[in-house]
């Protein structure tokens, strides 16, 4: 915006000249002058002048490169949420052999923070992705997770497990997850949400994967050569996003900017924005629960060739997740995103409840995968009703940064708080526990519905 003072004086010299030269044409020289920032011509390469110079207006929508930015993101969102949906088996091999001497609540605290620092590293990475630091968080992230995997594979005590594949881990996944979702903005417009969940699609895909190649290595090599099978396959995949994925446009400068630039101030006054933000703190402080705890309620309740099949449960479910992040982003484009995302919240609402009278295999077979399909849907939507929330491209980062770090803190307090309330695995309180998510997700519903209602009433359109 500072430069539109430059732009104008510009323009008015190139009138006087054309002036002198013709009266005929002040019209033609008058109109051209004003359409092209000064700070999108280095986007064409070479400072080369273009017709169509890339733009946050000018969004392709489709291409080559605009198909290896999801490629890139999916590989991506293997590194980062595919590894925690993994996390599972960790800590059942940490609970049986590693860390022993430390309880489940301890070491459930690793896997807490791994993912609670994806989300909350984002407040920093979001402004740093706005400000033009795409390649620096996606090689610097990159690097500390596949490094944090490595060294997770040697370590022997509870400290140097929660530094390397907590702390280490977590914070790269965190540099590289908000803007490999962010980037999708500035090559899509109309295929917005079914990019994104296409490229969220690796996420669900390593969380069925990644377990069985842990389970069939450890048996055979050990848990350190299991943890380095994941990691070398992390490295490989890592090459994918470093190859092809770059920004599209370079930074814009924007107004409303908070302190060192990494809050958007004009957000807190963006009431829909503010009352989704609200609601995806209630969804992901209880959508977890059912993640961690279905291997536990099938085992507790004795349920039929449960303890041989329960393992599997969380990989029905993660299996489910496929379908949900494809199917709704793909209607999303067309009903919209946050209608969307209602949708899919009510619907795992509805199944948790349901959840309670779960007593036989069958039952808690339809269960998960019907969940790991609502409850994808909620994950995979996420940035694209941030996306159409924000006024501008250049804000998106900073709002995704925000929503991050209150859904980070959700998580990390979710599934402890229902851990707490469960109790005892000798006797268990499952039906306090379930109806702890029930309620939160329909807290979420509630928020999201009423953010719905408020962007109508500013809006006039019901697709949003």
């Amino acid at each position: 915006m500072e430069k539109d003072p430059e732009k104008t004086a510009d323009a008015s010299e190139s009138d006087r000249t054309e002036t002198a030269t013709t009266d005929s044409e002040t019209t033609t020289t008058s109109t051209p002058a004003a359409p092209v920032r000064p700070d999108t011509t280095s986007a064409t390469g070479g400072g080369q002048p273009s017709p169509s110079p890339p733009t946050h207006d000018n969004v392709p929508d489709g291409g080559l490169m605009a198909w290896l930015q999801v490629l890139g993101s999916a590989a991506v969102l293997v590194n980062t949420w595919g590894v925690i949906n993994t996390f599972g088996v960790f800590q059942a091999y940490y609970e049986s052999s590693l860390l022993s001497s430390h309880s489940a609540s301890e070491i459930s605290w690793i896997g807490s923070a791994q993912a609670a620092l994806l989300f909350l590293v984002g407040v920093i990475a979001g402004p740093l992705y706005d400000a033009g630091y795409f390649r620096h968080l996606l090689a610097g992230g990159l690097l500390l997770t596949v490094l944090g995997q490595f060294m997770t594979s040697l370590c022997k005590l509870y400290w140097q497990v929660m530094l390397a594949q907590g702390v280490a881990m977590g914070v790269g996944m965190g540099m590289t997850f908000l803007p490999s979702a962010a980037i999708l903005g500035q090559y899509f417009s109309r295929h917005r949400a079914l990019a994104l969940g296409l490229s969220s699609v690796g996420s669900p895909v390593a969380g069925t994967v990644f377990p069985i190649i842990f389970s069939r290595v450890e048996e055979k090599a050990g848990f350190g050569w299991a943890t380095r099978a994941i990691a070398f396959i992390l490295l490989g995949l890592s090459a994918i996003p470093l190859a092809f994925m770059r920004t599209r446009v370079p930074p814009t400068p924007r107004k409303g900017k908070g302190a060192l630039g990494m809050i958007d101030a004009t957000a807190f006054r963006d009431t829909p924005y503010v009352l989704f933000v609200a609601g995806g703190f209630f969804a992901f402080l209880t959508l977890y629960v059912g993640f961690f705890y279905v291997t536990l309620h099938a085992t507790s309740h004795g349920i039929a060739s449960a303890r041989g099949f329960a393992p599997y449960l969380v990989t029905l479910l993660n299996a489910g997740s496929i379908v949900g992040r494809i199917v709704p982003n793909a209607l999303a484009d067309r009903y919209g995103s946050l209608n969307l995302i209602l949708a899919c919240t009510m619907g795992s609402m509805v199944l948790v409840f349901g959840w309670l009278g779960v007593r036989d295999l069958a039952g808690a077979i339809v269960f998960v995968v019907l969940y790991g399909a609502f409850s994808g849907g909620v994950v995979s939507l996420t940035p694209s009703v941030i996306v159409s929330l924000s006024p501008d491209m250049g804000r998106v980062g900073a709002r995704m940064g925000l929503s991050f770090v209150v859904a980070g803190i959700a998580i990390l307090i979710g599934t402890p708080i229902a851990g707490a309330i469960l109790g005892s695995t000798e006797d268990p309180r499952w039906t306090g526990t379930i109806l702890y998510s029930a309620f939160g997700l329909l807290a979420a519903t509630l928020l999201y519905f009423a953010s719905r209602l408020l962007l109508f009433k500013k809006k006039g359109d019901w697709k949003a």
